[in-house]
């Protein structure tokens, strides 16, 4: 029978299923095969916090959605084309984000009458016509994956674990993916199981083959690839982008890395990215807890090291003291915050943009630091490099703000050329600085910062500790108009970087005074929604301009300059207004503040009507 291919221009998937459905698996291998086709492409894991939360339950339902494209894309998509729904739970779970019309691939072996009653169907839905306005694919995913696999010596159990992979073959088939990754990927994983992985790609081929030879699906799909700029790509997701960022920002600043980390979610992917790199000259350290994480990084600075922590917001509150240790002690320090929601343990497997404040201020004292804040997963690499660029130059500890969604999700990275890196060398005290004496606290009189000095150097002994220092000696000091010329020292040291940064650039077609009057800006991994949004006013006729912050602390020297050229800002966070309160109090401008804190990051659809409503309000 031949069958009808289909020309898209772009196809939102959804695999859902039980945790431990293997749904996050499959929807990597799709999305490796759509980055080695060519698409552009975003990706939107979803999980629950447990290992293995309660089967057949909503609770229980992981899901990753992958949107691809023929042409340049920004989010994962708002709502998906397709949902592969592996049980009762996955489909109730992610109706209501499916438009009618769309297409939903049903493993009809799970709606049984017990897994229909775990989530409250009274009967089946794929039966009883609650479905009409879905197209409904109804396919015995477990029992044919089960057949496919009689030949091989495995439990029927077993044998059921490959379901995920017939799924993957399937959907392959009907969106022309390439197979032989997969094919690769299985080998490999499996090479110490050669019956196993020689069971998972028979079950991924018959997946292929159910599409190409059974009735049920009469057309298939076909996405070109994108038209990016020319260039080397491969798949990233931010917390990759993040760890290889900080490969590339030791070998540019010559500086060995040293990673002092304790695992937590969504944070624990770079420490296992950079412990697989010690070719590098990385030094991984996985400590007890999170105190001796920061500390022994910054005791690797102190040592003449790249010292670098990672975590997530409760174990930001942790480290406060020690990051507070490391701005008296004026060393270099990157700190990664890997936001998720909270406060306390919240949801660790969800996003938020909650710890903004945390990060500028939650230290005792006037304890001022550079925060940086990427805005896609690829971007996480430039980002860390430049977070570097500010801790080596300036002597300083950084604050990198990326958040759960940056760091799972993926997209296309062009890889940089080395020689297009930036050089963020410097070089360490090497003798005297004040005739035969060294001042330990003597500045840099364009950076303020002052001496890198690594112990053991003959000449440079000097005190350090978390106590007021002499302005230039470092001696130990408690009189009162030192520590306010200290204080106001290590404040104008991090003011001063807003001349080392990019201005705050705006995209606006009309250009500066041209008569767009509504201005949106966003921080961080809004950014994709933003710019989708934007597009989608524009497309409509609307004029609108868009701003986006990198540098958060301190802002842009023209950010005050940008938001008075606009009758209205709409700033959009995941969080309740953080950096709009921050914005109004130093620049008295009212800023429109649209924020929700649910766990997900914004819908471009969303953030369109809430633009579409201000510019209507003029």
């Amino acid at each position: 029978m031949t069958k009808q291919v289909q020309q898209l221009d772009r196809v939102i998937i959804r695999f859902a299923g039980d945790s431990g459905d293997g749904m996050q698996l499959t929807g990597d291998r799709f999305t490796a095969g759509t980055a080695e086709f060519g698409n552009d492409l975003s990706t939107l894991p979803n999980f629950p916090a447990e290992i293995r939360a309660p089967a057949g339950t909503l609770p229980g339902v992981s899901s990753f959605q992958l949107h691809f494209a023929d042409h340049d894309i920004l989010t994962p998509g708002d709502a998906p084309n397709v949902l592969v729904a592996m049980n009762p739970a996955a489909l109730k779970a992610n109706l209501g984000d499916l438009p009618r019309g769309a297409d939903i691939i049903a493993n009809t072996d799970e709606f049984t009458k017990r897994n229909l009653q775990k989530v409250g169907y009274d009967a089946s839905p794929l039966e009883d016509g609650s479905l009409a306005e879905w197209r409904v694919h109804a396919v015995p995913l477990t029992s044919l994956t089960v057949k496919a696999l009689e030949g091989f010596e495995l439990s029927k159990k077993d044998a059921e674990r490959s379901k995920n992979m017939f799924a993957l073959g399937l959907l392959s088939w009907l969106y022309h993916r390439p197979t032989e990754a997969t094919v690769s990927f299985l080998e490999t994983k499996f090479a110490k199981k050669p019956d196993i992985a020689k069971a998972n790609i028979a079950a991924f081929t018959a997946g292929w083959n159910y599409g190409e030879t059974t009735e049920s699906f009469s057309v298939s799909y076909e996405v070109k690839p994108a038209k990016l700029p020319a260039g080397v790509y491969r798949n990233i997701s931010g917390n990759q982008a993040l760890a290889y960022g900080l490969i590339a920002a030791s070998v540019q600043a010559r500086l060995p890395l040293f990673l002092g980390s304790y695992p937590i979610t969504p944070a624990s992917d770079i420490l296992h990215e950079l412990s697989k790199h010690k070719r590098f000259g990385i030094r991984t350290f996985q400590a007890e807890d999170e105190i001796a994480g920061v500390g022994a990084a910054l005791g690797a600075s102190f040592g003449g090291a790249l010292g670098v922590t990672t975590t997530s917001g409760p174990g930001v509150a942790l480290k406060a003291e020690t990051v507070g240790l490391a701005v008296m002690t004026e060393l270099p320090l990157i700190v990664v915050d890997v936001q998720r929601s909270g406060p306390s343990t919240g949801m660790p497997t969800k996003t938020e943009q909650t710890d903004l404040l945390m990060a500028l201020y939650g230290r005792n004292g006037e304890s001022p630091l550079p925060v940086v804040a990427p805005m896609s997963p690829s971007d996480c690499f430039d980002a860390a490099v430049e977070a570097a660029r500010l801790a080596v130059k300036y002597r300083t500890p950084v604050m990198l703000l990326s958040d759960g969604y940056l760091a799972n999700g993926s997209e296309p990275w062009k890889v940089p050329a080395a020689a297009d890196l930036p050089d963020i060398s410097t070089e360490f005290a090497a003798g005297p600085n004040d005739g035969e004496a060294f001042l330990p606290y003597l500045r840099d009189p364009e950076t303020l910062a002052r001496p890198w000095a690594v112990p053991g150097t003959a000449g440079l002994e000097h005190r350090i500790g978390g106590i007021e220092k002499a302005d230039g000696t470092g001696n130990i000091s408690y009189d009162p108009d030192n520590h306010d010329r200290m204080v106001r020292l290590r404040q104008a040291k991090i003011d001063g970087i807003a001349k080392d940064i990019p201005a705050l650039e705006v995209d606006d077609p009309d250009g500066p005074g041209g008569g767009t009057r509504v201005l949106v800006l966003g921080w961080g991994s809004t950014y994709g929604p933003i710019a989708a949004a934007v597009r989608r006013i524009r497309a409509s006729g609307g004029k609108v301009a868009q701003a986006h912050l990198r540098h958060l602390s301190p802002l842009p020297a023209n950010t005050g300059e940008v938001l008075k050229s606009y009758d209205k800002v709409l700033l959009p966070e995941i969080n309740l207004g953080q950096l709009a309160l921050l914005l109004r109090a130093r620049f008295l401008v009212d800023i429109i503040s649209y924020n929700r804190v649910r766990g997900l990051p914004f819908k471009a659809e969303e953030l369109a009507g809430v633009i579409q409503d201000v510019i209507d309000s003029e």
